[in-house]
């Protein structure tokens, strides 16, 4: 399987994009993040990616409503993340119908938990894997843990989960991917991988999908015009 996922990303009701997920570095700024989801259904997503940054830098979710109304309008998968810090609020997004919630923070801080959760939920857990000079980063990419990419996955290999690996340092600069980094994961894991951070091209969408991972994230290139949704849906396989 192969999916290419356009990027939500709500901050203030509004959709951006932030460089290199800092919160005062906005590049892109929507009105109306219903209108972008149902935007990129038509173009052809069969997929979407939405996350809360608000909810990533604060602790907790600040946009469910917007989240849970975009999943009324759209019959698309959709997998939902930031600030999603309790297996309670995770559960409460899964039986409102989400396909797949993606856990960063709480994933590193309560792995009995998690793991807990993937149980009940076989498939349904996507572990954020955000990694800052091969360090992996919690609470909005703000606070460094040691542990690597890999020993994240390790921890979760014997559950029914995917990765969602991002390198943060290319993250939202629209310079590109670190393709050794991803490959080291990829081939490393069993688990499936999405990969997020820097795609800025076909030729790295087409390198990814090479290294075996499942899917990609694209964000600012999509919402710059680098890169067109309708262009790279001929790379996805079921």
């Amino acid at each position: 399987m192969f999916r290419v996922i356009p990027a939500v990303d709500l901050k203030d009701g509004k959709v951006v994009r932030l460089r290199q997920g800092r919160e005062e570095e906005i590049t892109v700024q929507i009105e109306n993040p219903i209108n972008v989801a149902e935007m990129w259904v038509k173009k052809g997503a069969r997929v979407l990616h939405v996350i809360d940054l608000d909810g990533a830098f604060k602790g907790r979710l600040r946009h469910e409503d917007v989240i849970i109304e975009i999943r009324r309008r759209v019959k698309v998968e959709m997998q939902v993340g930031g600030g999603i810090r309790s297996v309670e609020t995770a559960k409460r997004l899964l039986e409102a119908g989400i396909d797949r919630v993606i856990l960063g923070t709480i994933a590193i801080e309560d792995v009995k938990a998690v793991k807990g959760l993937a149980e009940e939920y076989p498939g349904r857990v996507m572990v954020a894997v955000d990694a800052k000079k091969d360090r992996v980063v919690v609470e909005g990419w703000r606070k460094a843990t040691d542990l690597t990419p890999l020993e994240v996955a390790r921890l979760y290999e014997d559950r029914e989960v995917s990765l969602l690996y991002t390198n943060v340092d290319v993250e939202g600069l629209v310079s590109g991917i670190v393709l050794d980094k991803i490959r080291n994961l990829v081939e490393k894991t069993e688990l499936p991988v999405y990969v997020a951070g820097g795609i800025t091209t076909r030729d790295d969408v087409v390198k990814i999908k090479e290294t075996g991972a499942v899917g990609v994230v694209i964000g600012s290139a999509l919402y710059l015009g680098k890169l067109r949704l309708e262009d790279l849906l001929d790379l996805e396989e079921d």
